[in-house]
């Protein structure tokens, strides 16, 4: 298994996924330009790209969803409620590019649990993604770890998740209130503490890597994210459990390497 985020960030979020050359991504919150860009950046084709998985309606995550379906003539797969949230705004589709899913779908070829979490948006879902011999947790734009994302997220091998803010940066930032308080609601974001509280109790002896998405431009640094969550894993279970782990950040703009899960 192999995985890549294409953005990262409120100006835009795309994670690709793959196996064997068959790929899908999730969300394409930027324009179709840019994903092929950042595509061509990893050296992956958009032709091996097999559907797009939204995890939830925010034009952050479904800015380039439309068009990018109309343009490789591949599905969309999302909730009835997201469906009838986003439908509008994709433009025109063919039938067969509207898929509903439920709890789970498989999609090239590995298999897609849909796992709740909190955010302010119609509906909300962070990934567990199996294929033949890995799994890959994707959580983001949640502001509490929900029950299903700690039972269902514990143990994957690899994991993109949620470093949104310092809480600090945040209350002393330039952000007005009401924005400052929907940040730090539990349908907010994730902020690092939150988050290596969550990693401490996931990361299990087979985690291989941990990338850091969705970090704020305003409320947070990428070396204040890896700074925060390390420490809080060194003084946790897990710097026993799990001492070959590799911790990144993901770029706001470009790509991040192409990350390939050992056998």
């Amino acid at each position: 298994m192999y995985f890549a985020t294409l953005a990262s960030g409120s100006s835009g979020n795309s994670i690709i996924v793959g196996e064997e050359n068959r790929n899908f991504l999730v969300d394409c919150g930027i324009t179709v330009k840019r994903l092929l860009d950042n595509l061509g950046m990893i050296n992956l084709s958009a032709l091996q790209i097999e559907g797009i998985i939204v995890t939830h309606e925010h034009s952050d995550h479904i800015k380039g969803v439309g068009a990018l379906a109309r343009r490789l003539k591949i599905p969309i797969y999302a909730t009835y409620g997201l469906w009838d949230e986003m439908e509008k705004s994709l433009g025109a589709l063919k039938p067969e590019q509207r898929v509903i899913i439920e709890e789970d779908v498989t999609l090239a070829g590995m298999h897609i649990q849909l796992v709740p979490t909190s955010h302010d948006s119609r509906e909300s879902y962070g990934l567990k993604i199996a294929g033949r011999k890995h799994t890959l947790a994707i959580a983001t734009d949640s502001g509490i770890v929900t029950p299903e994302m700690s039972t269902s997220l514990r143990g994957c091998d690899a994991y993109v998740v949620e470093a949104n803010h310092d809480p600090e940066m945040l209350k002393r930032g330039k952000y007005p209130l009401y924005l400052k308080k929907r940040i730090n609601s539990q349908y907010g974001h994730l902020s690092n503490f939150q988050l290596g509280e969550a990693l401490a109790e996931w990361l299990l002896d087979n985690a291989q890597k941990v990338v850091l998405a969705h970090l704020s431009a305003e409320n947070n640094t990428p070396q204040l994210a890896l700074h925060t969550v390390i420490n809080m894993l060194r003084k946790s279970e897990a710097r026993h459990r799990c001492p070959q782990l590799k911790i990144r950040v993901a770029p706001r703009h470009v790509p991040h390497e192409l990350i390939i899960l050992e056998a």
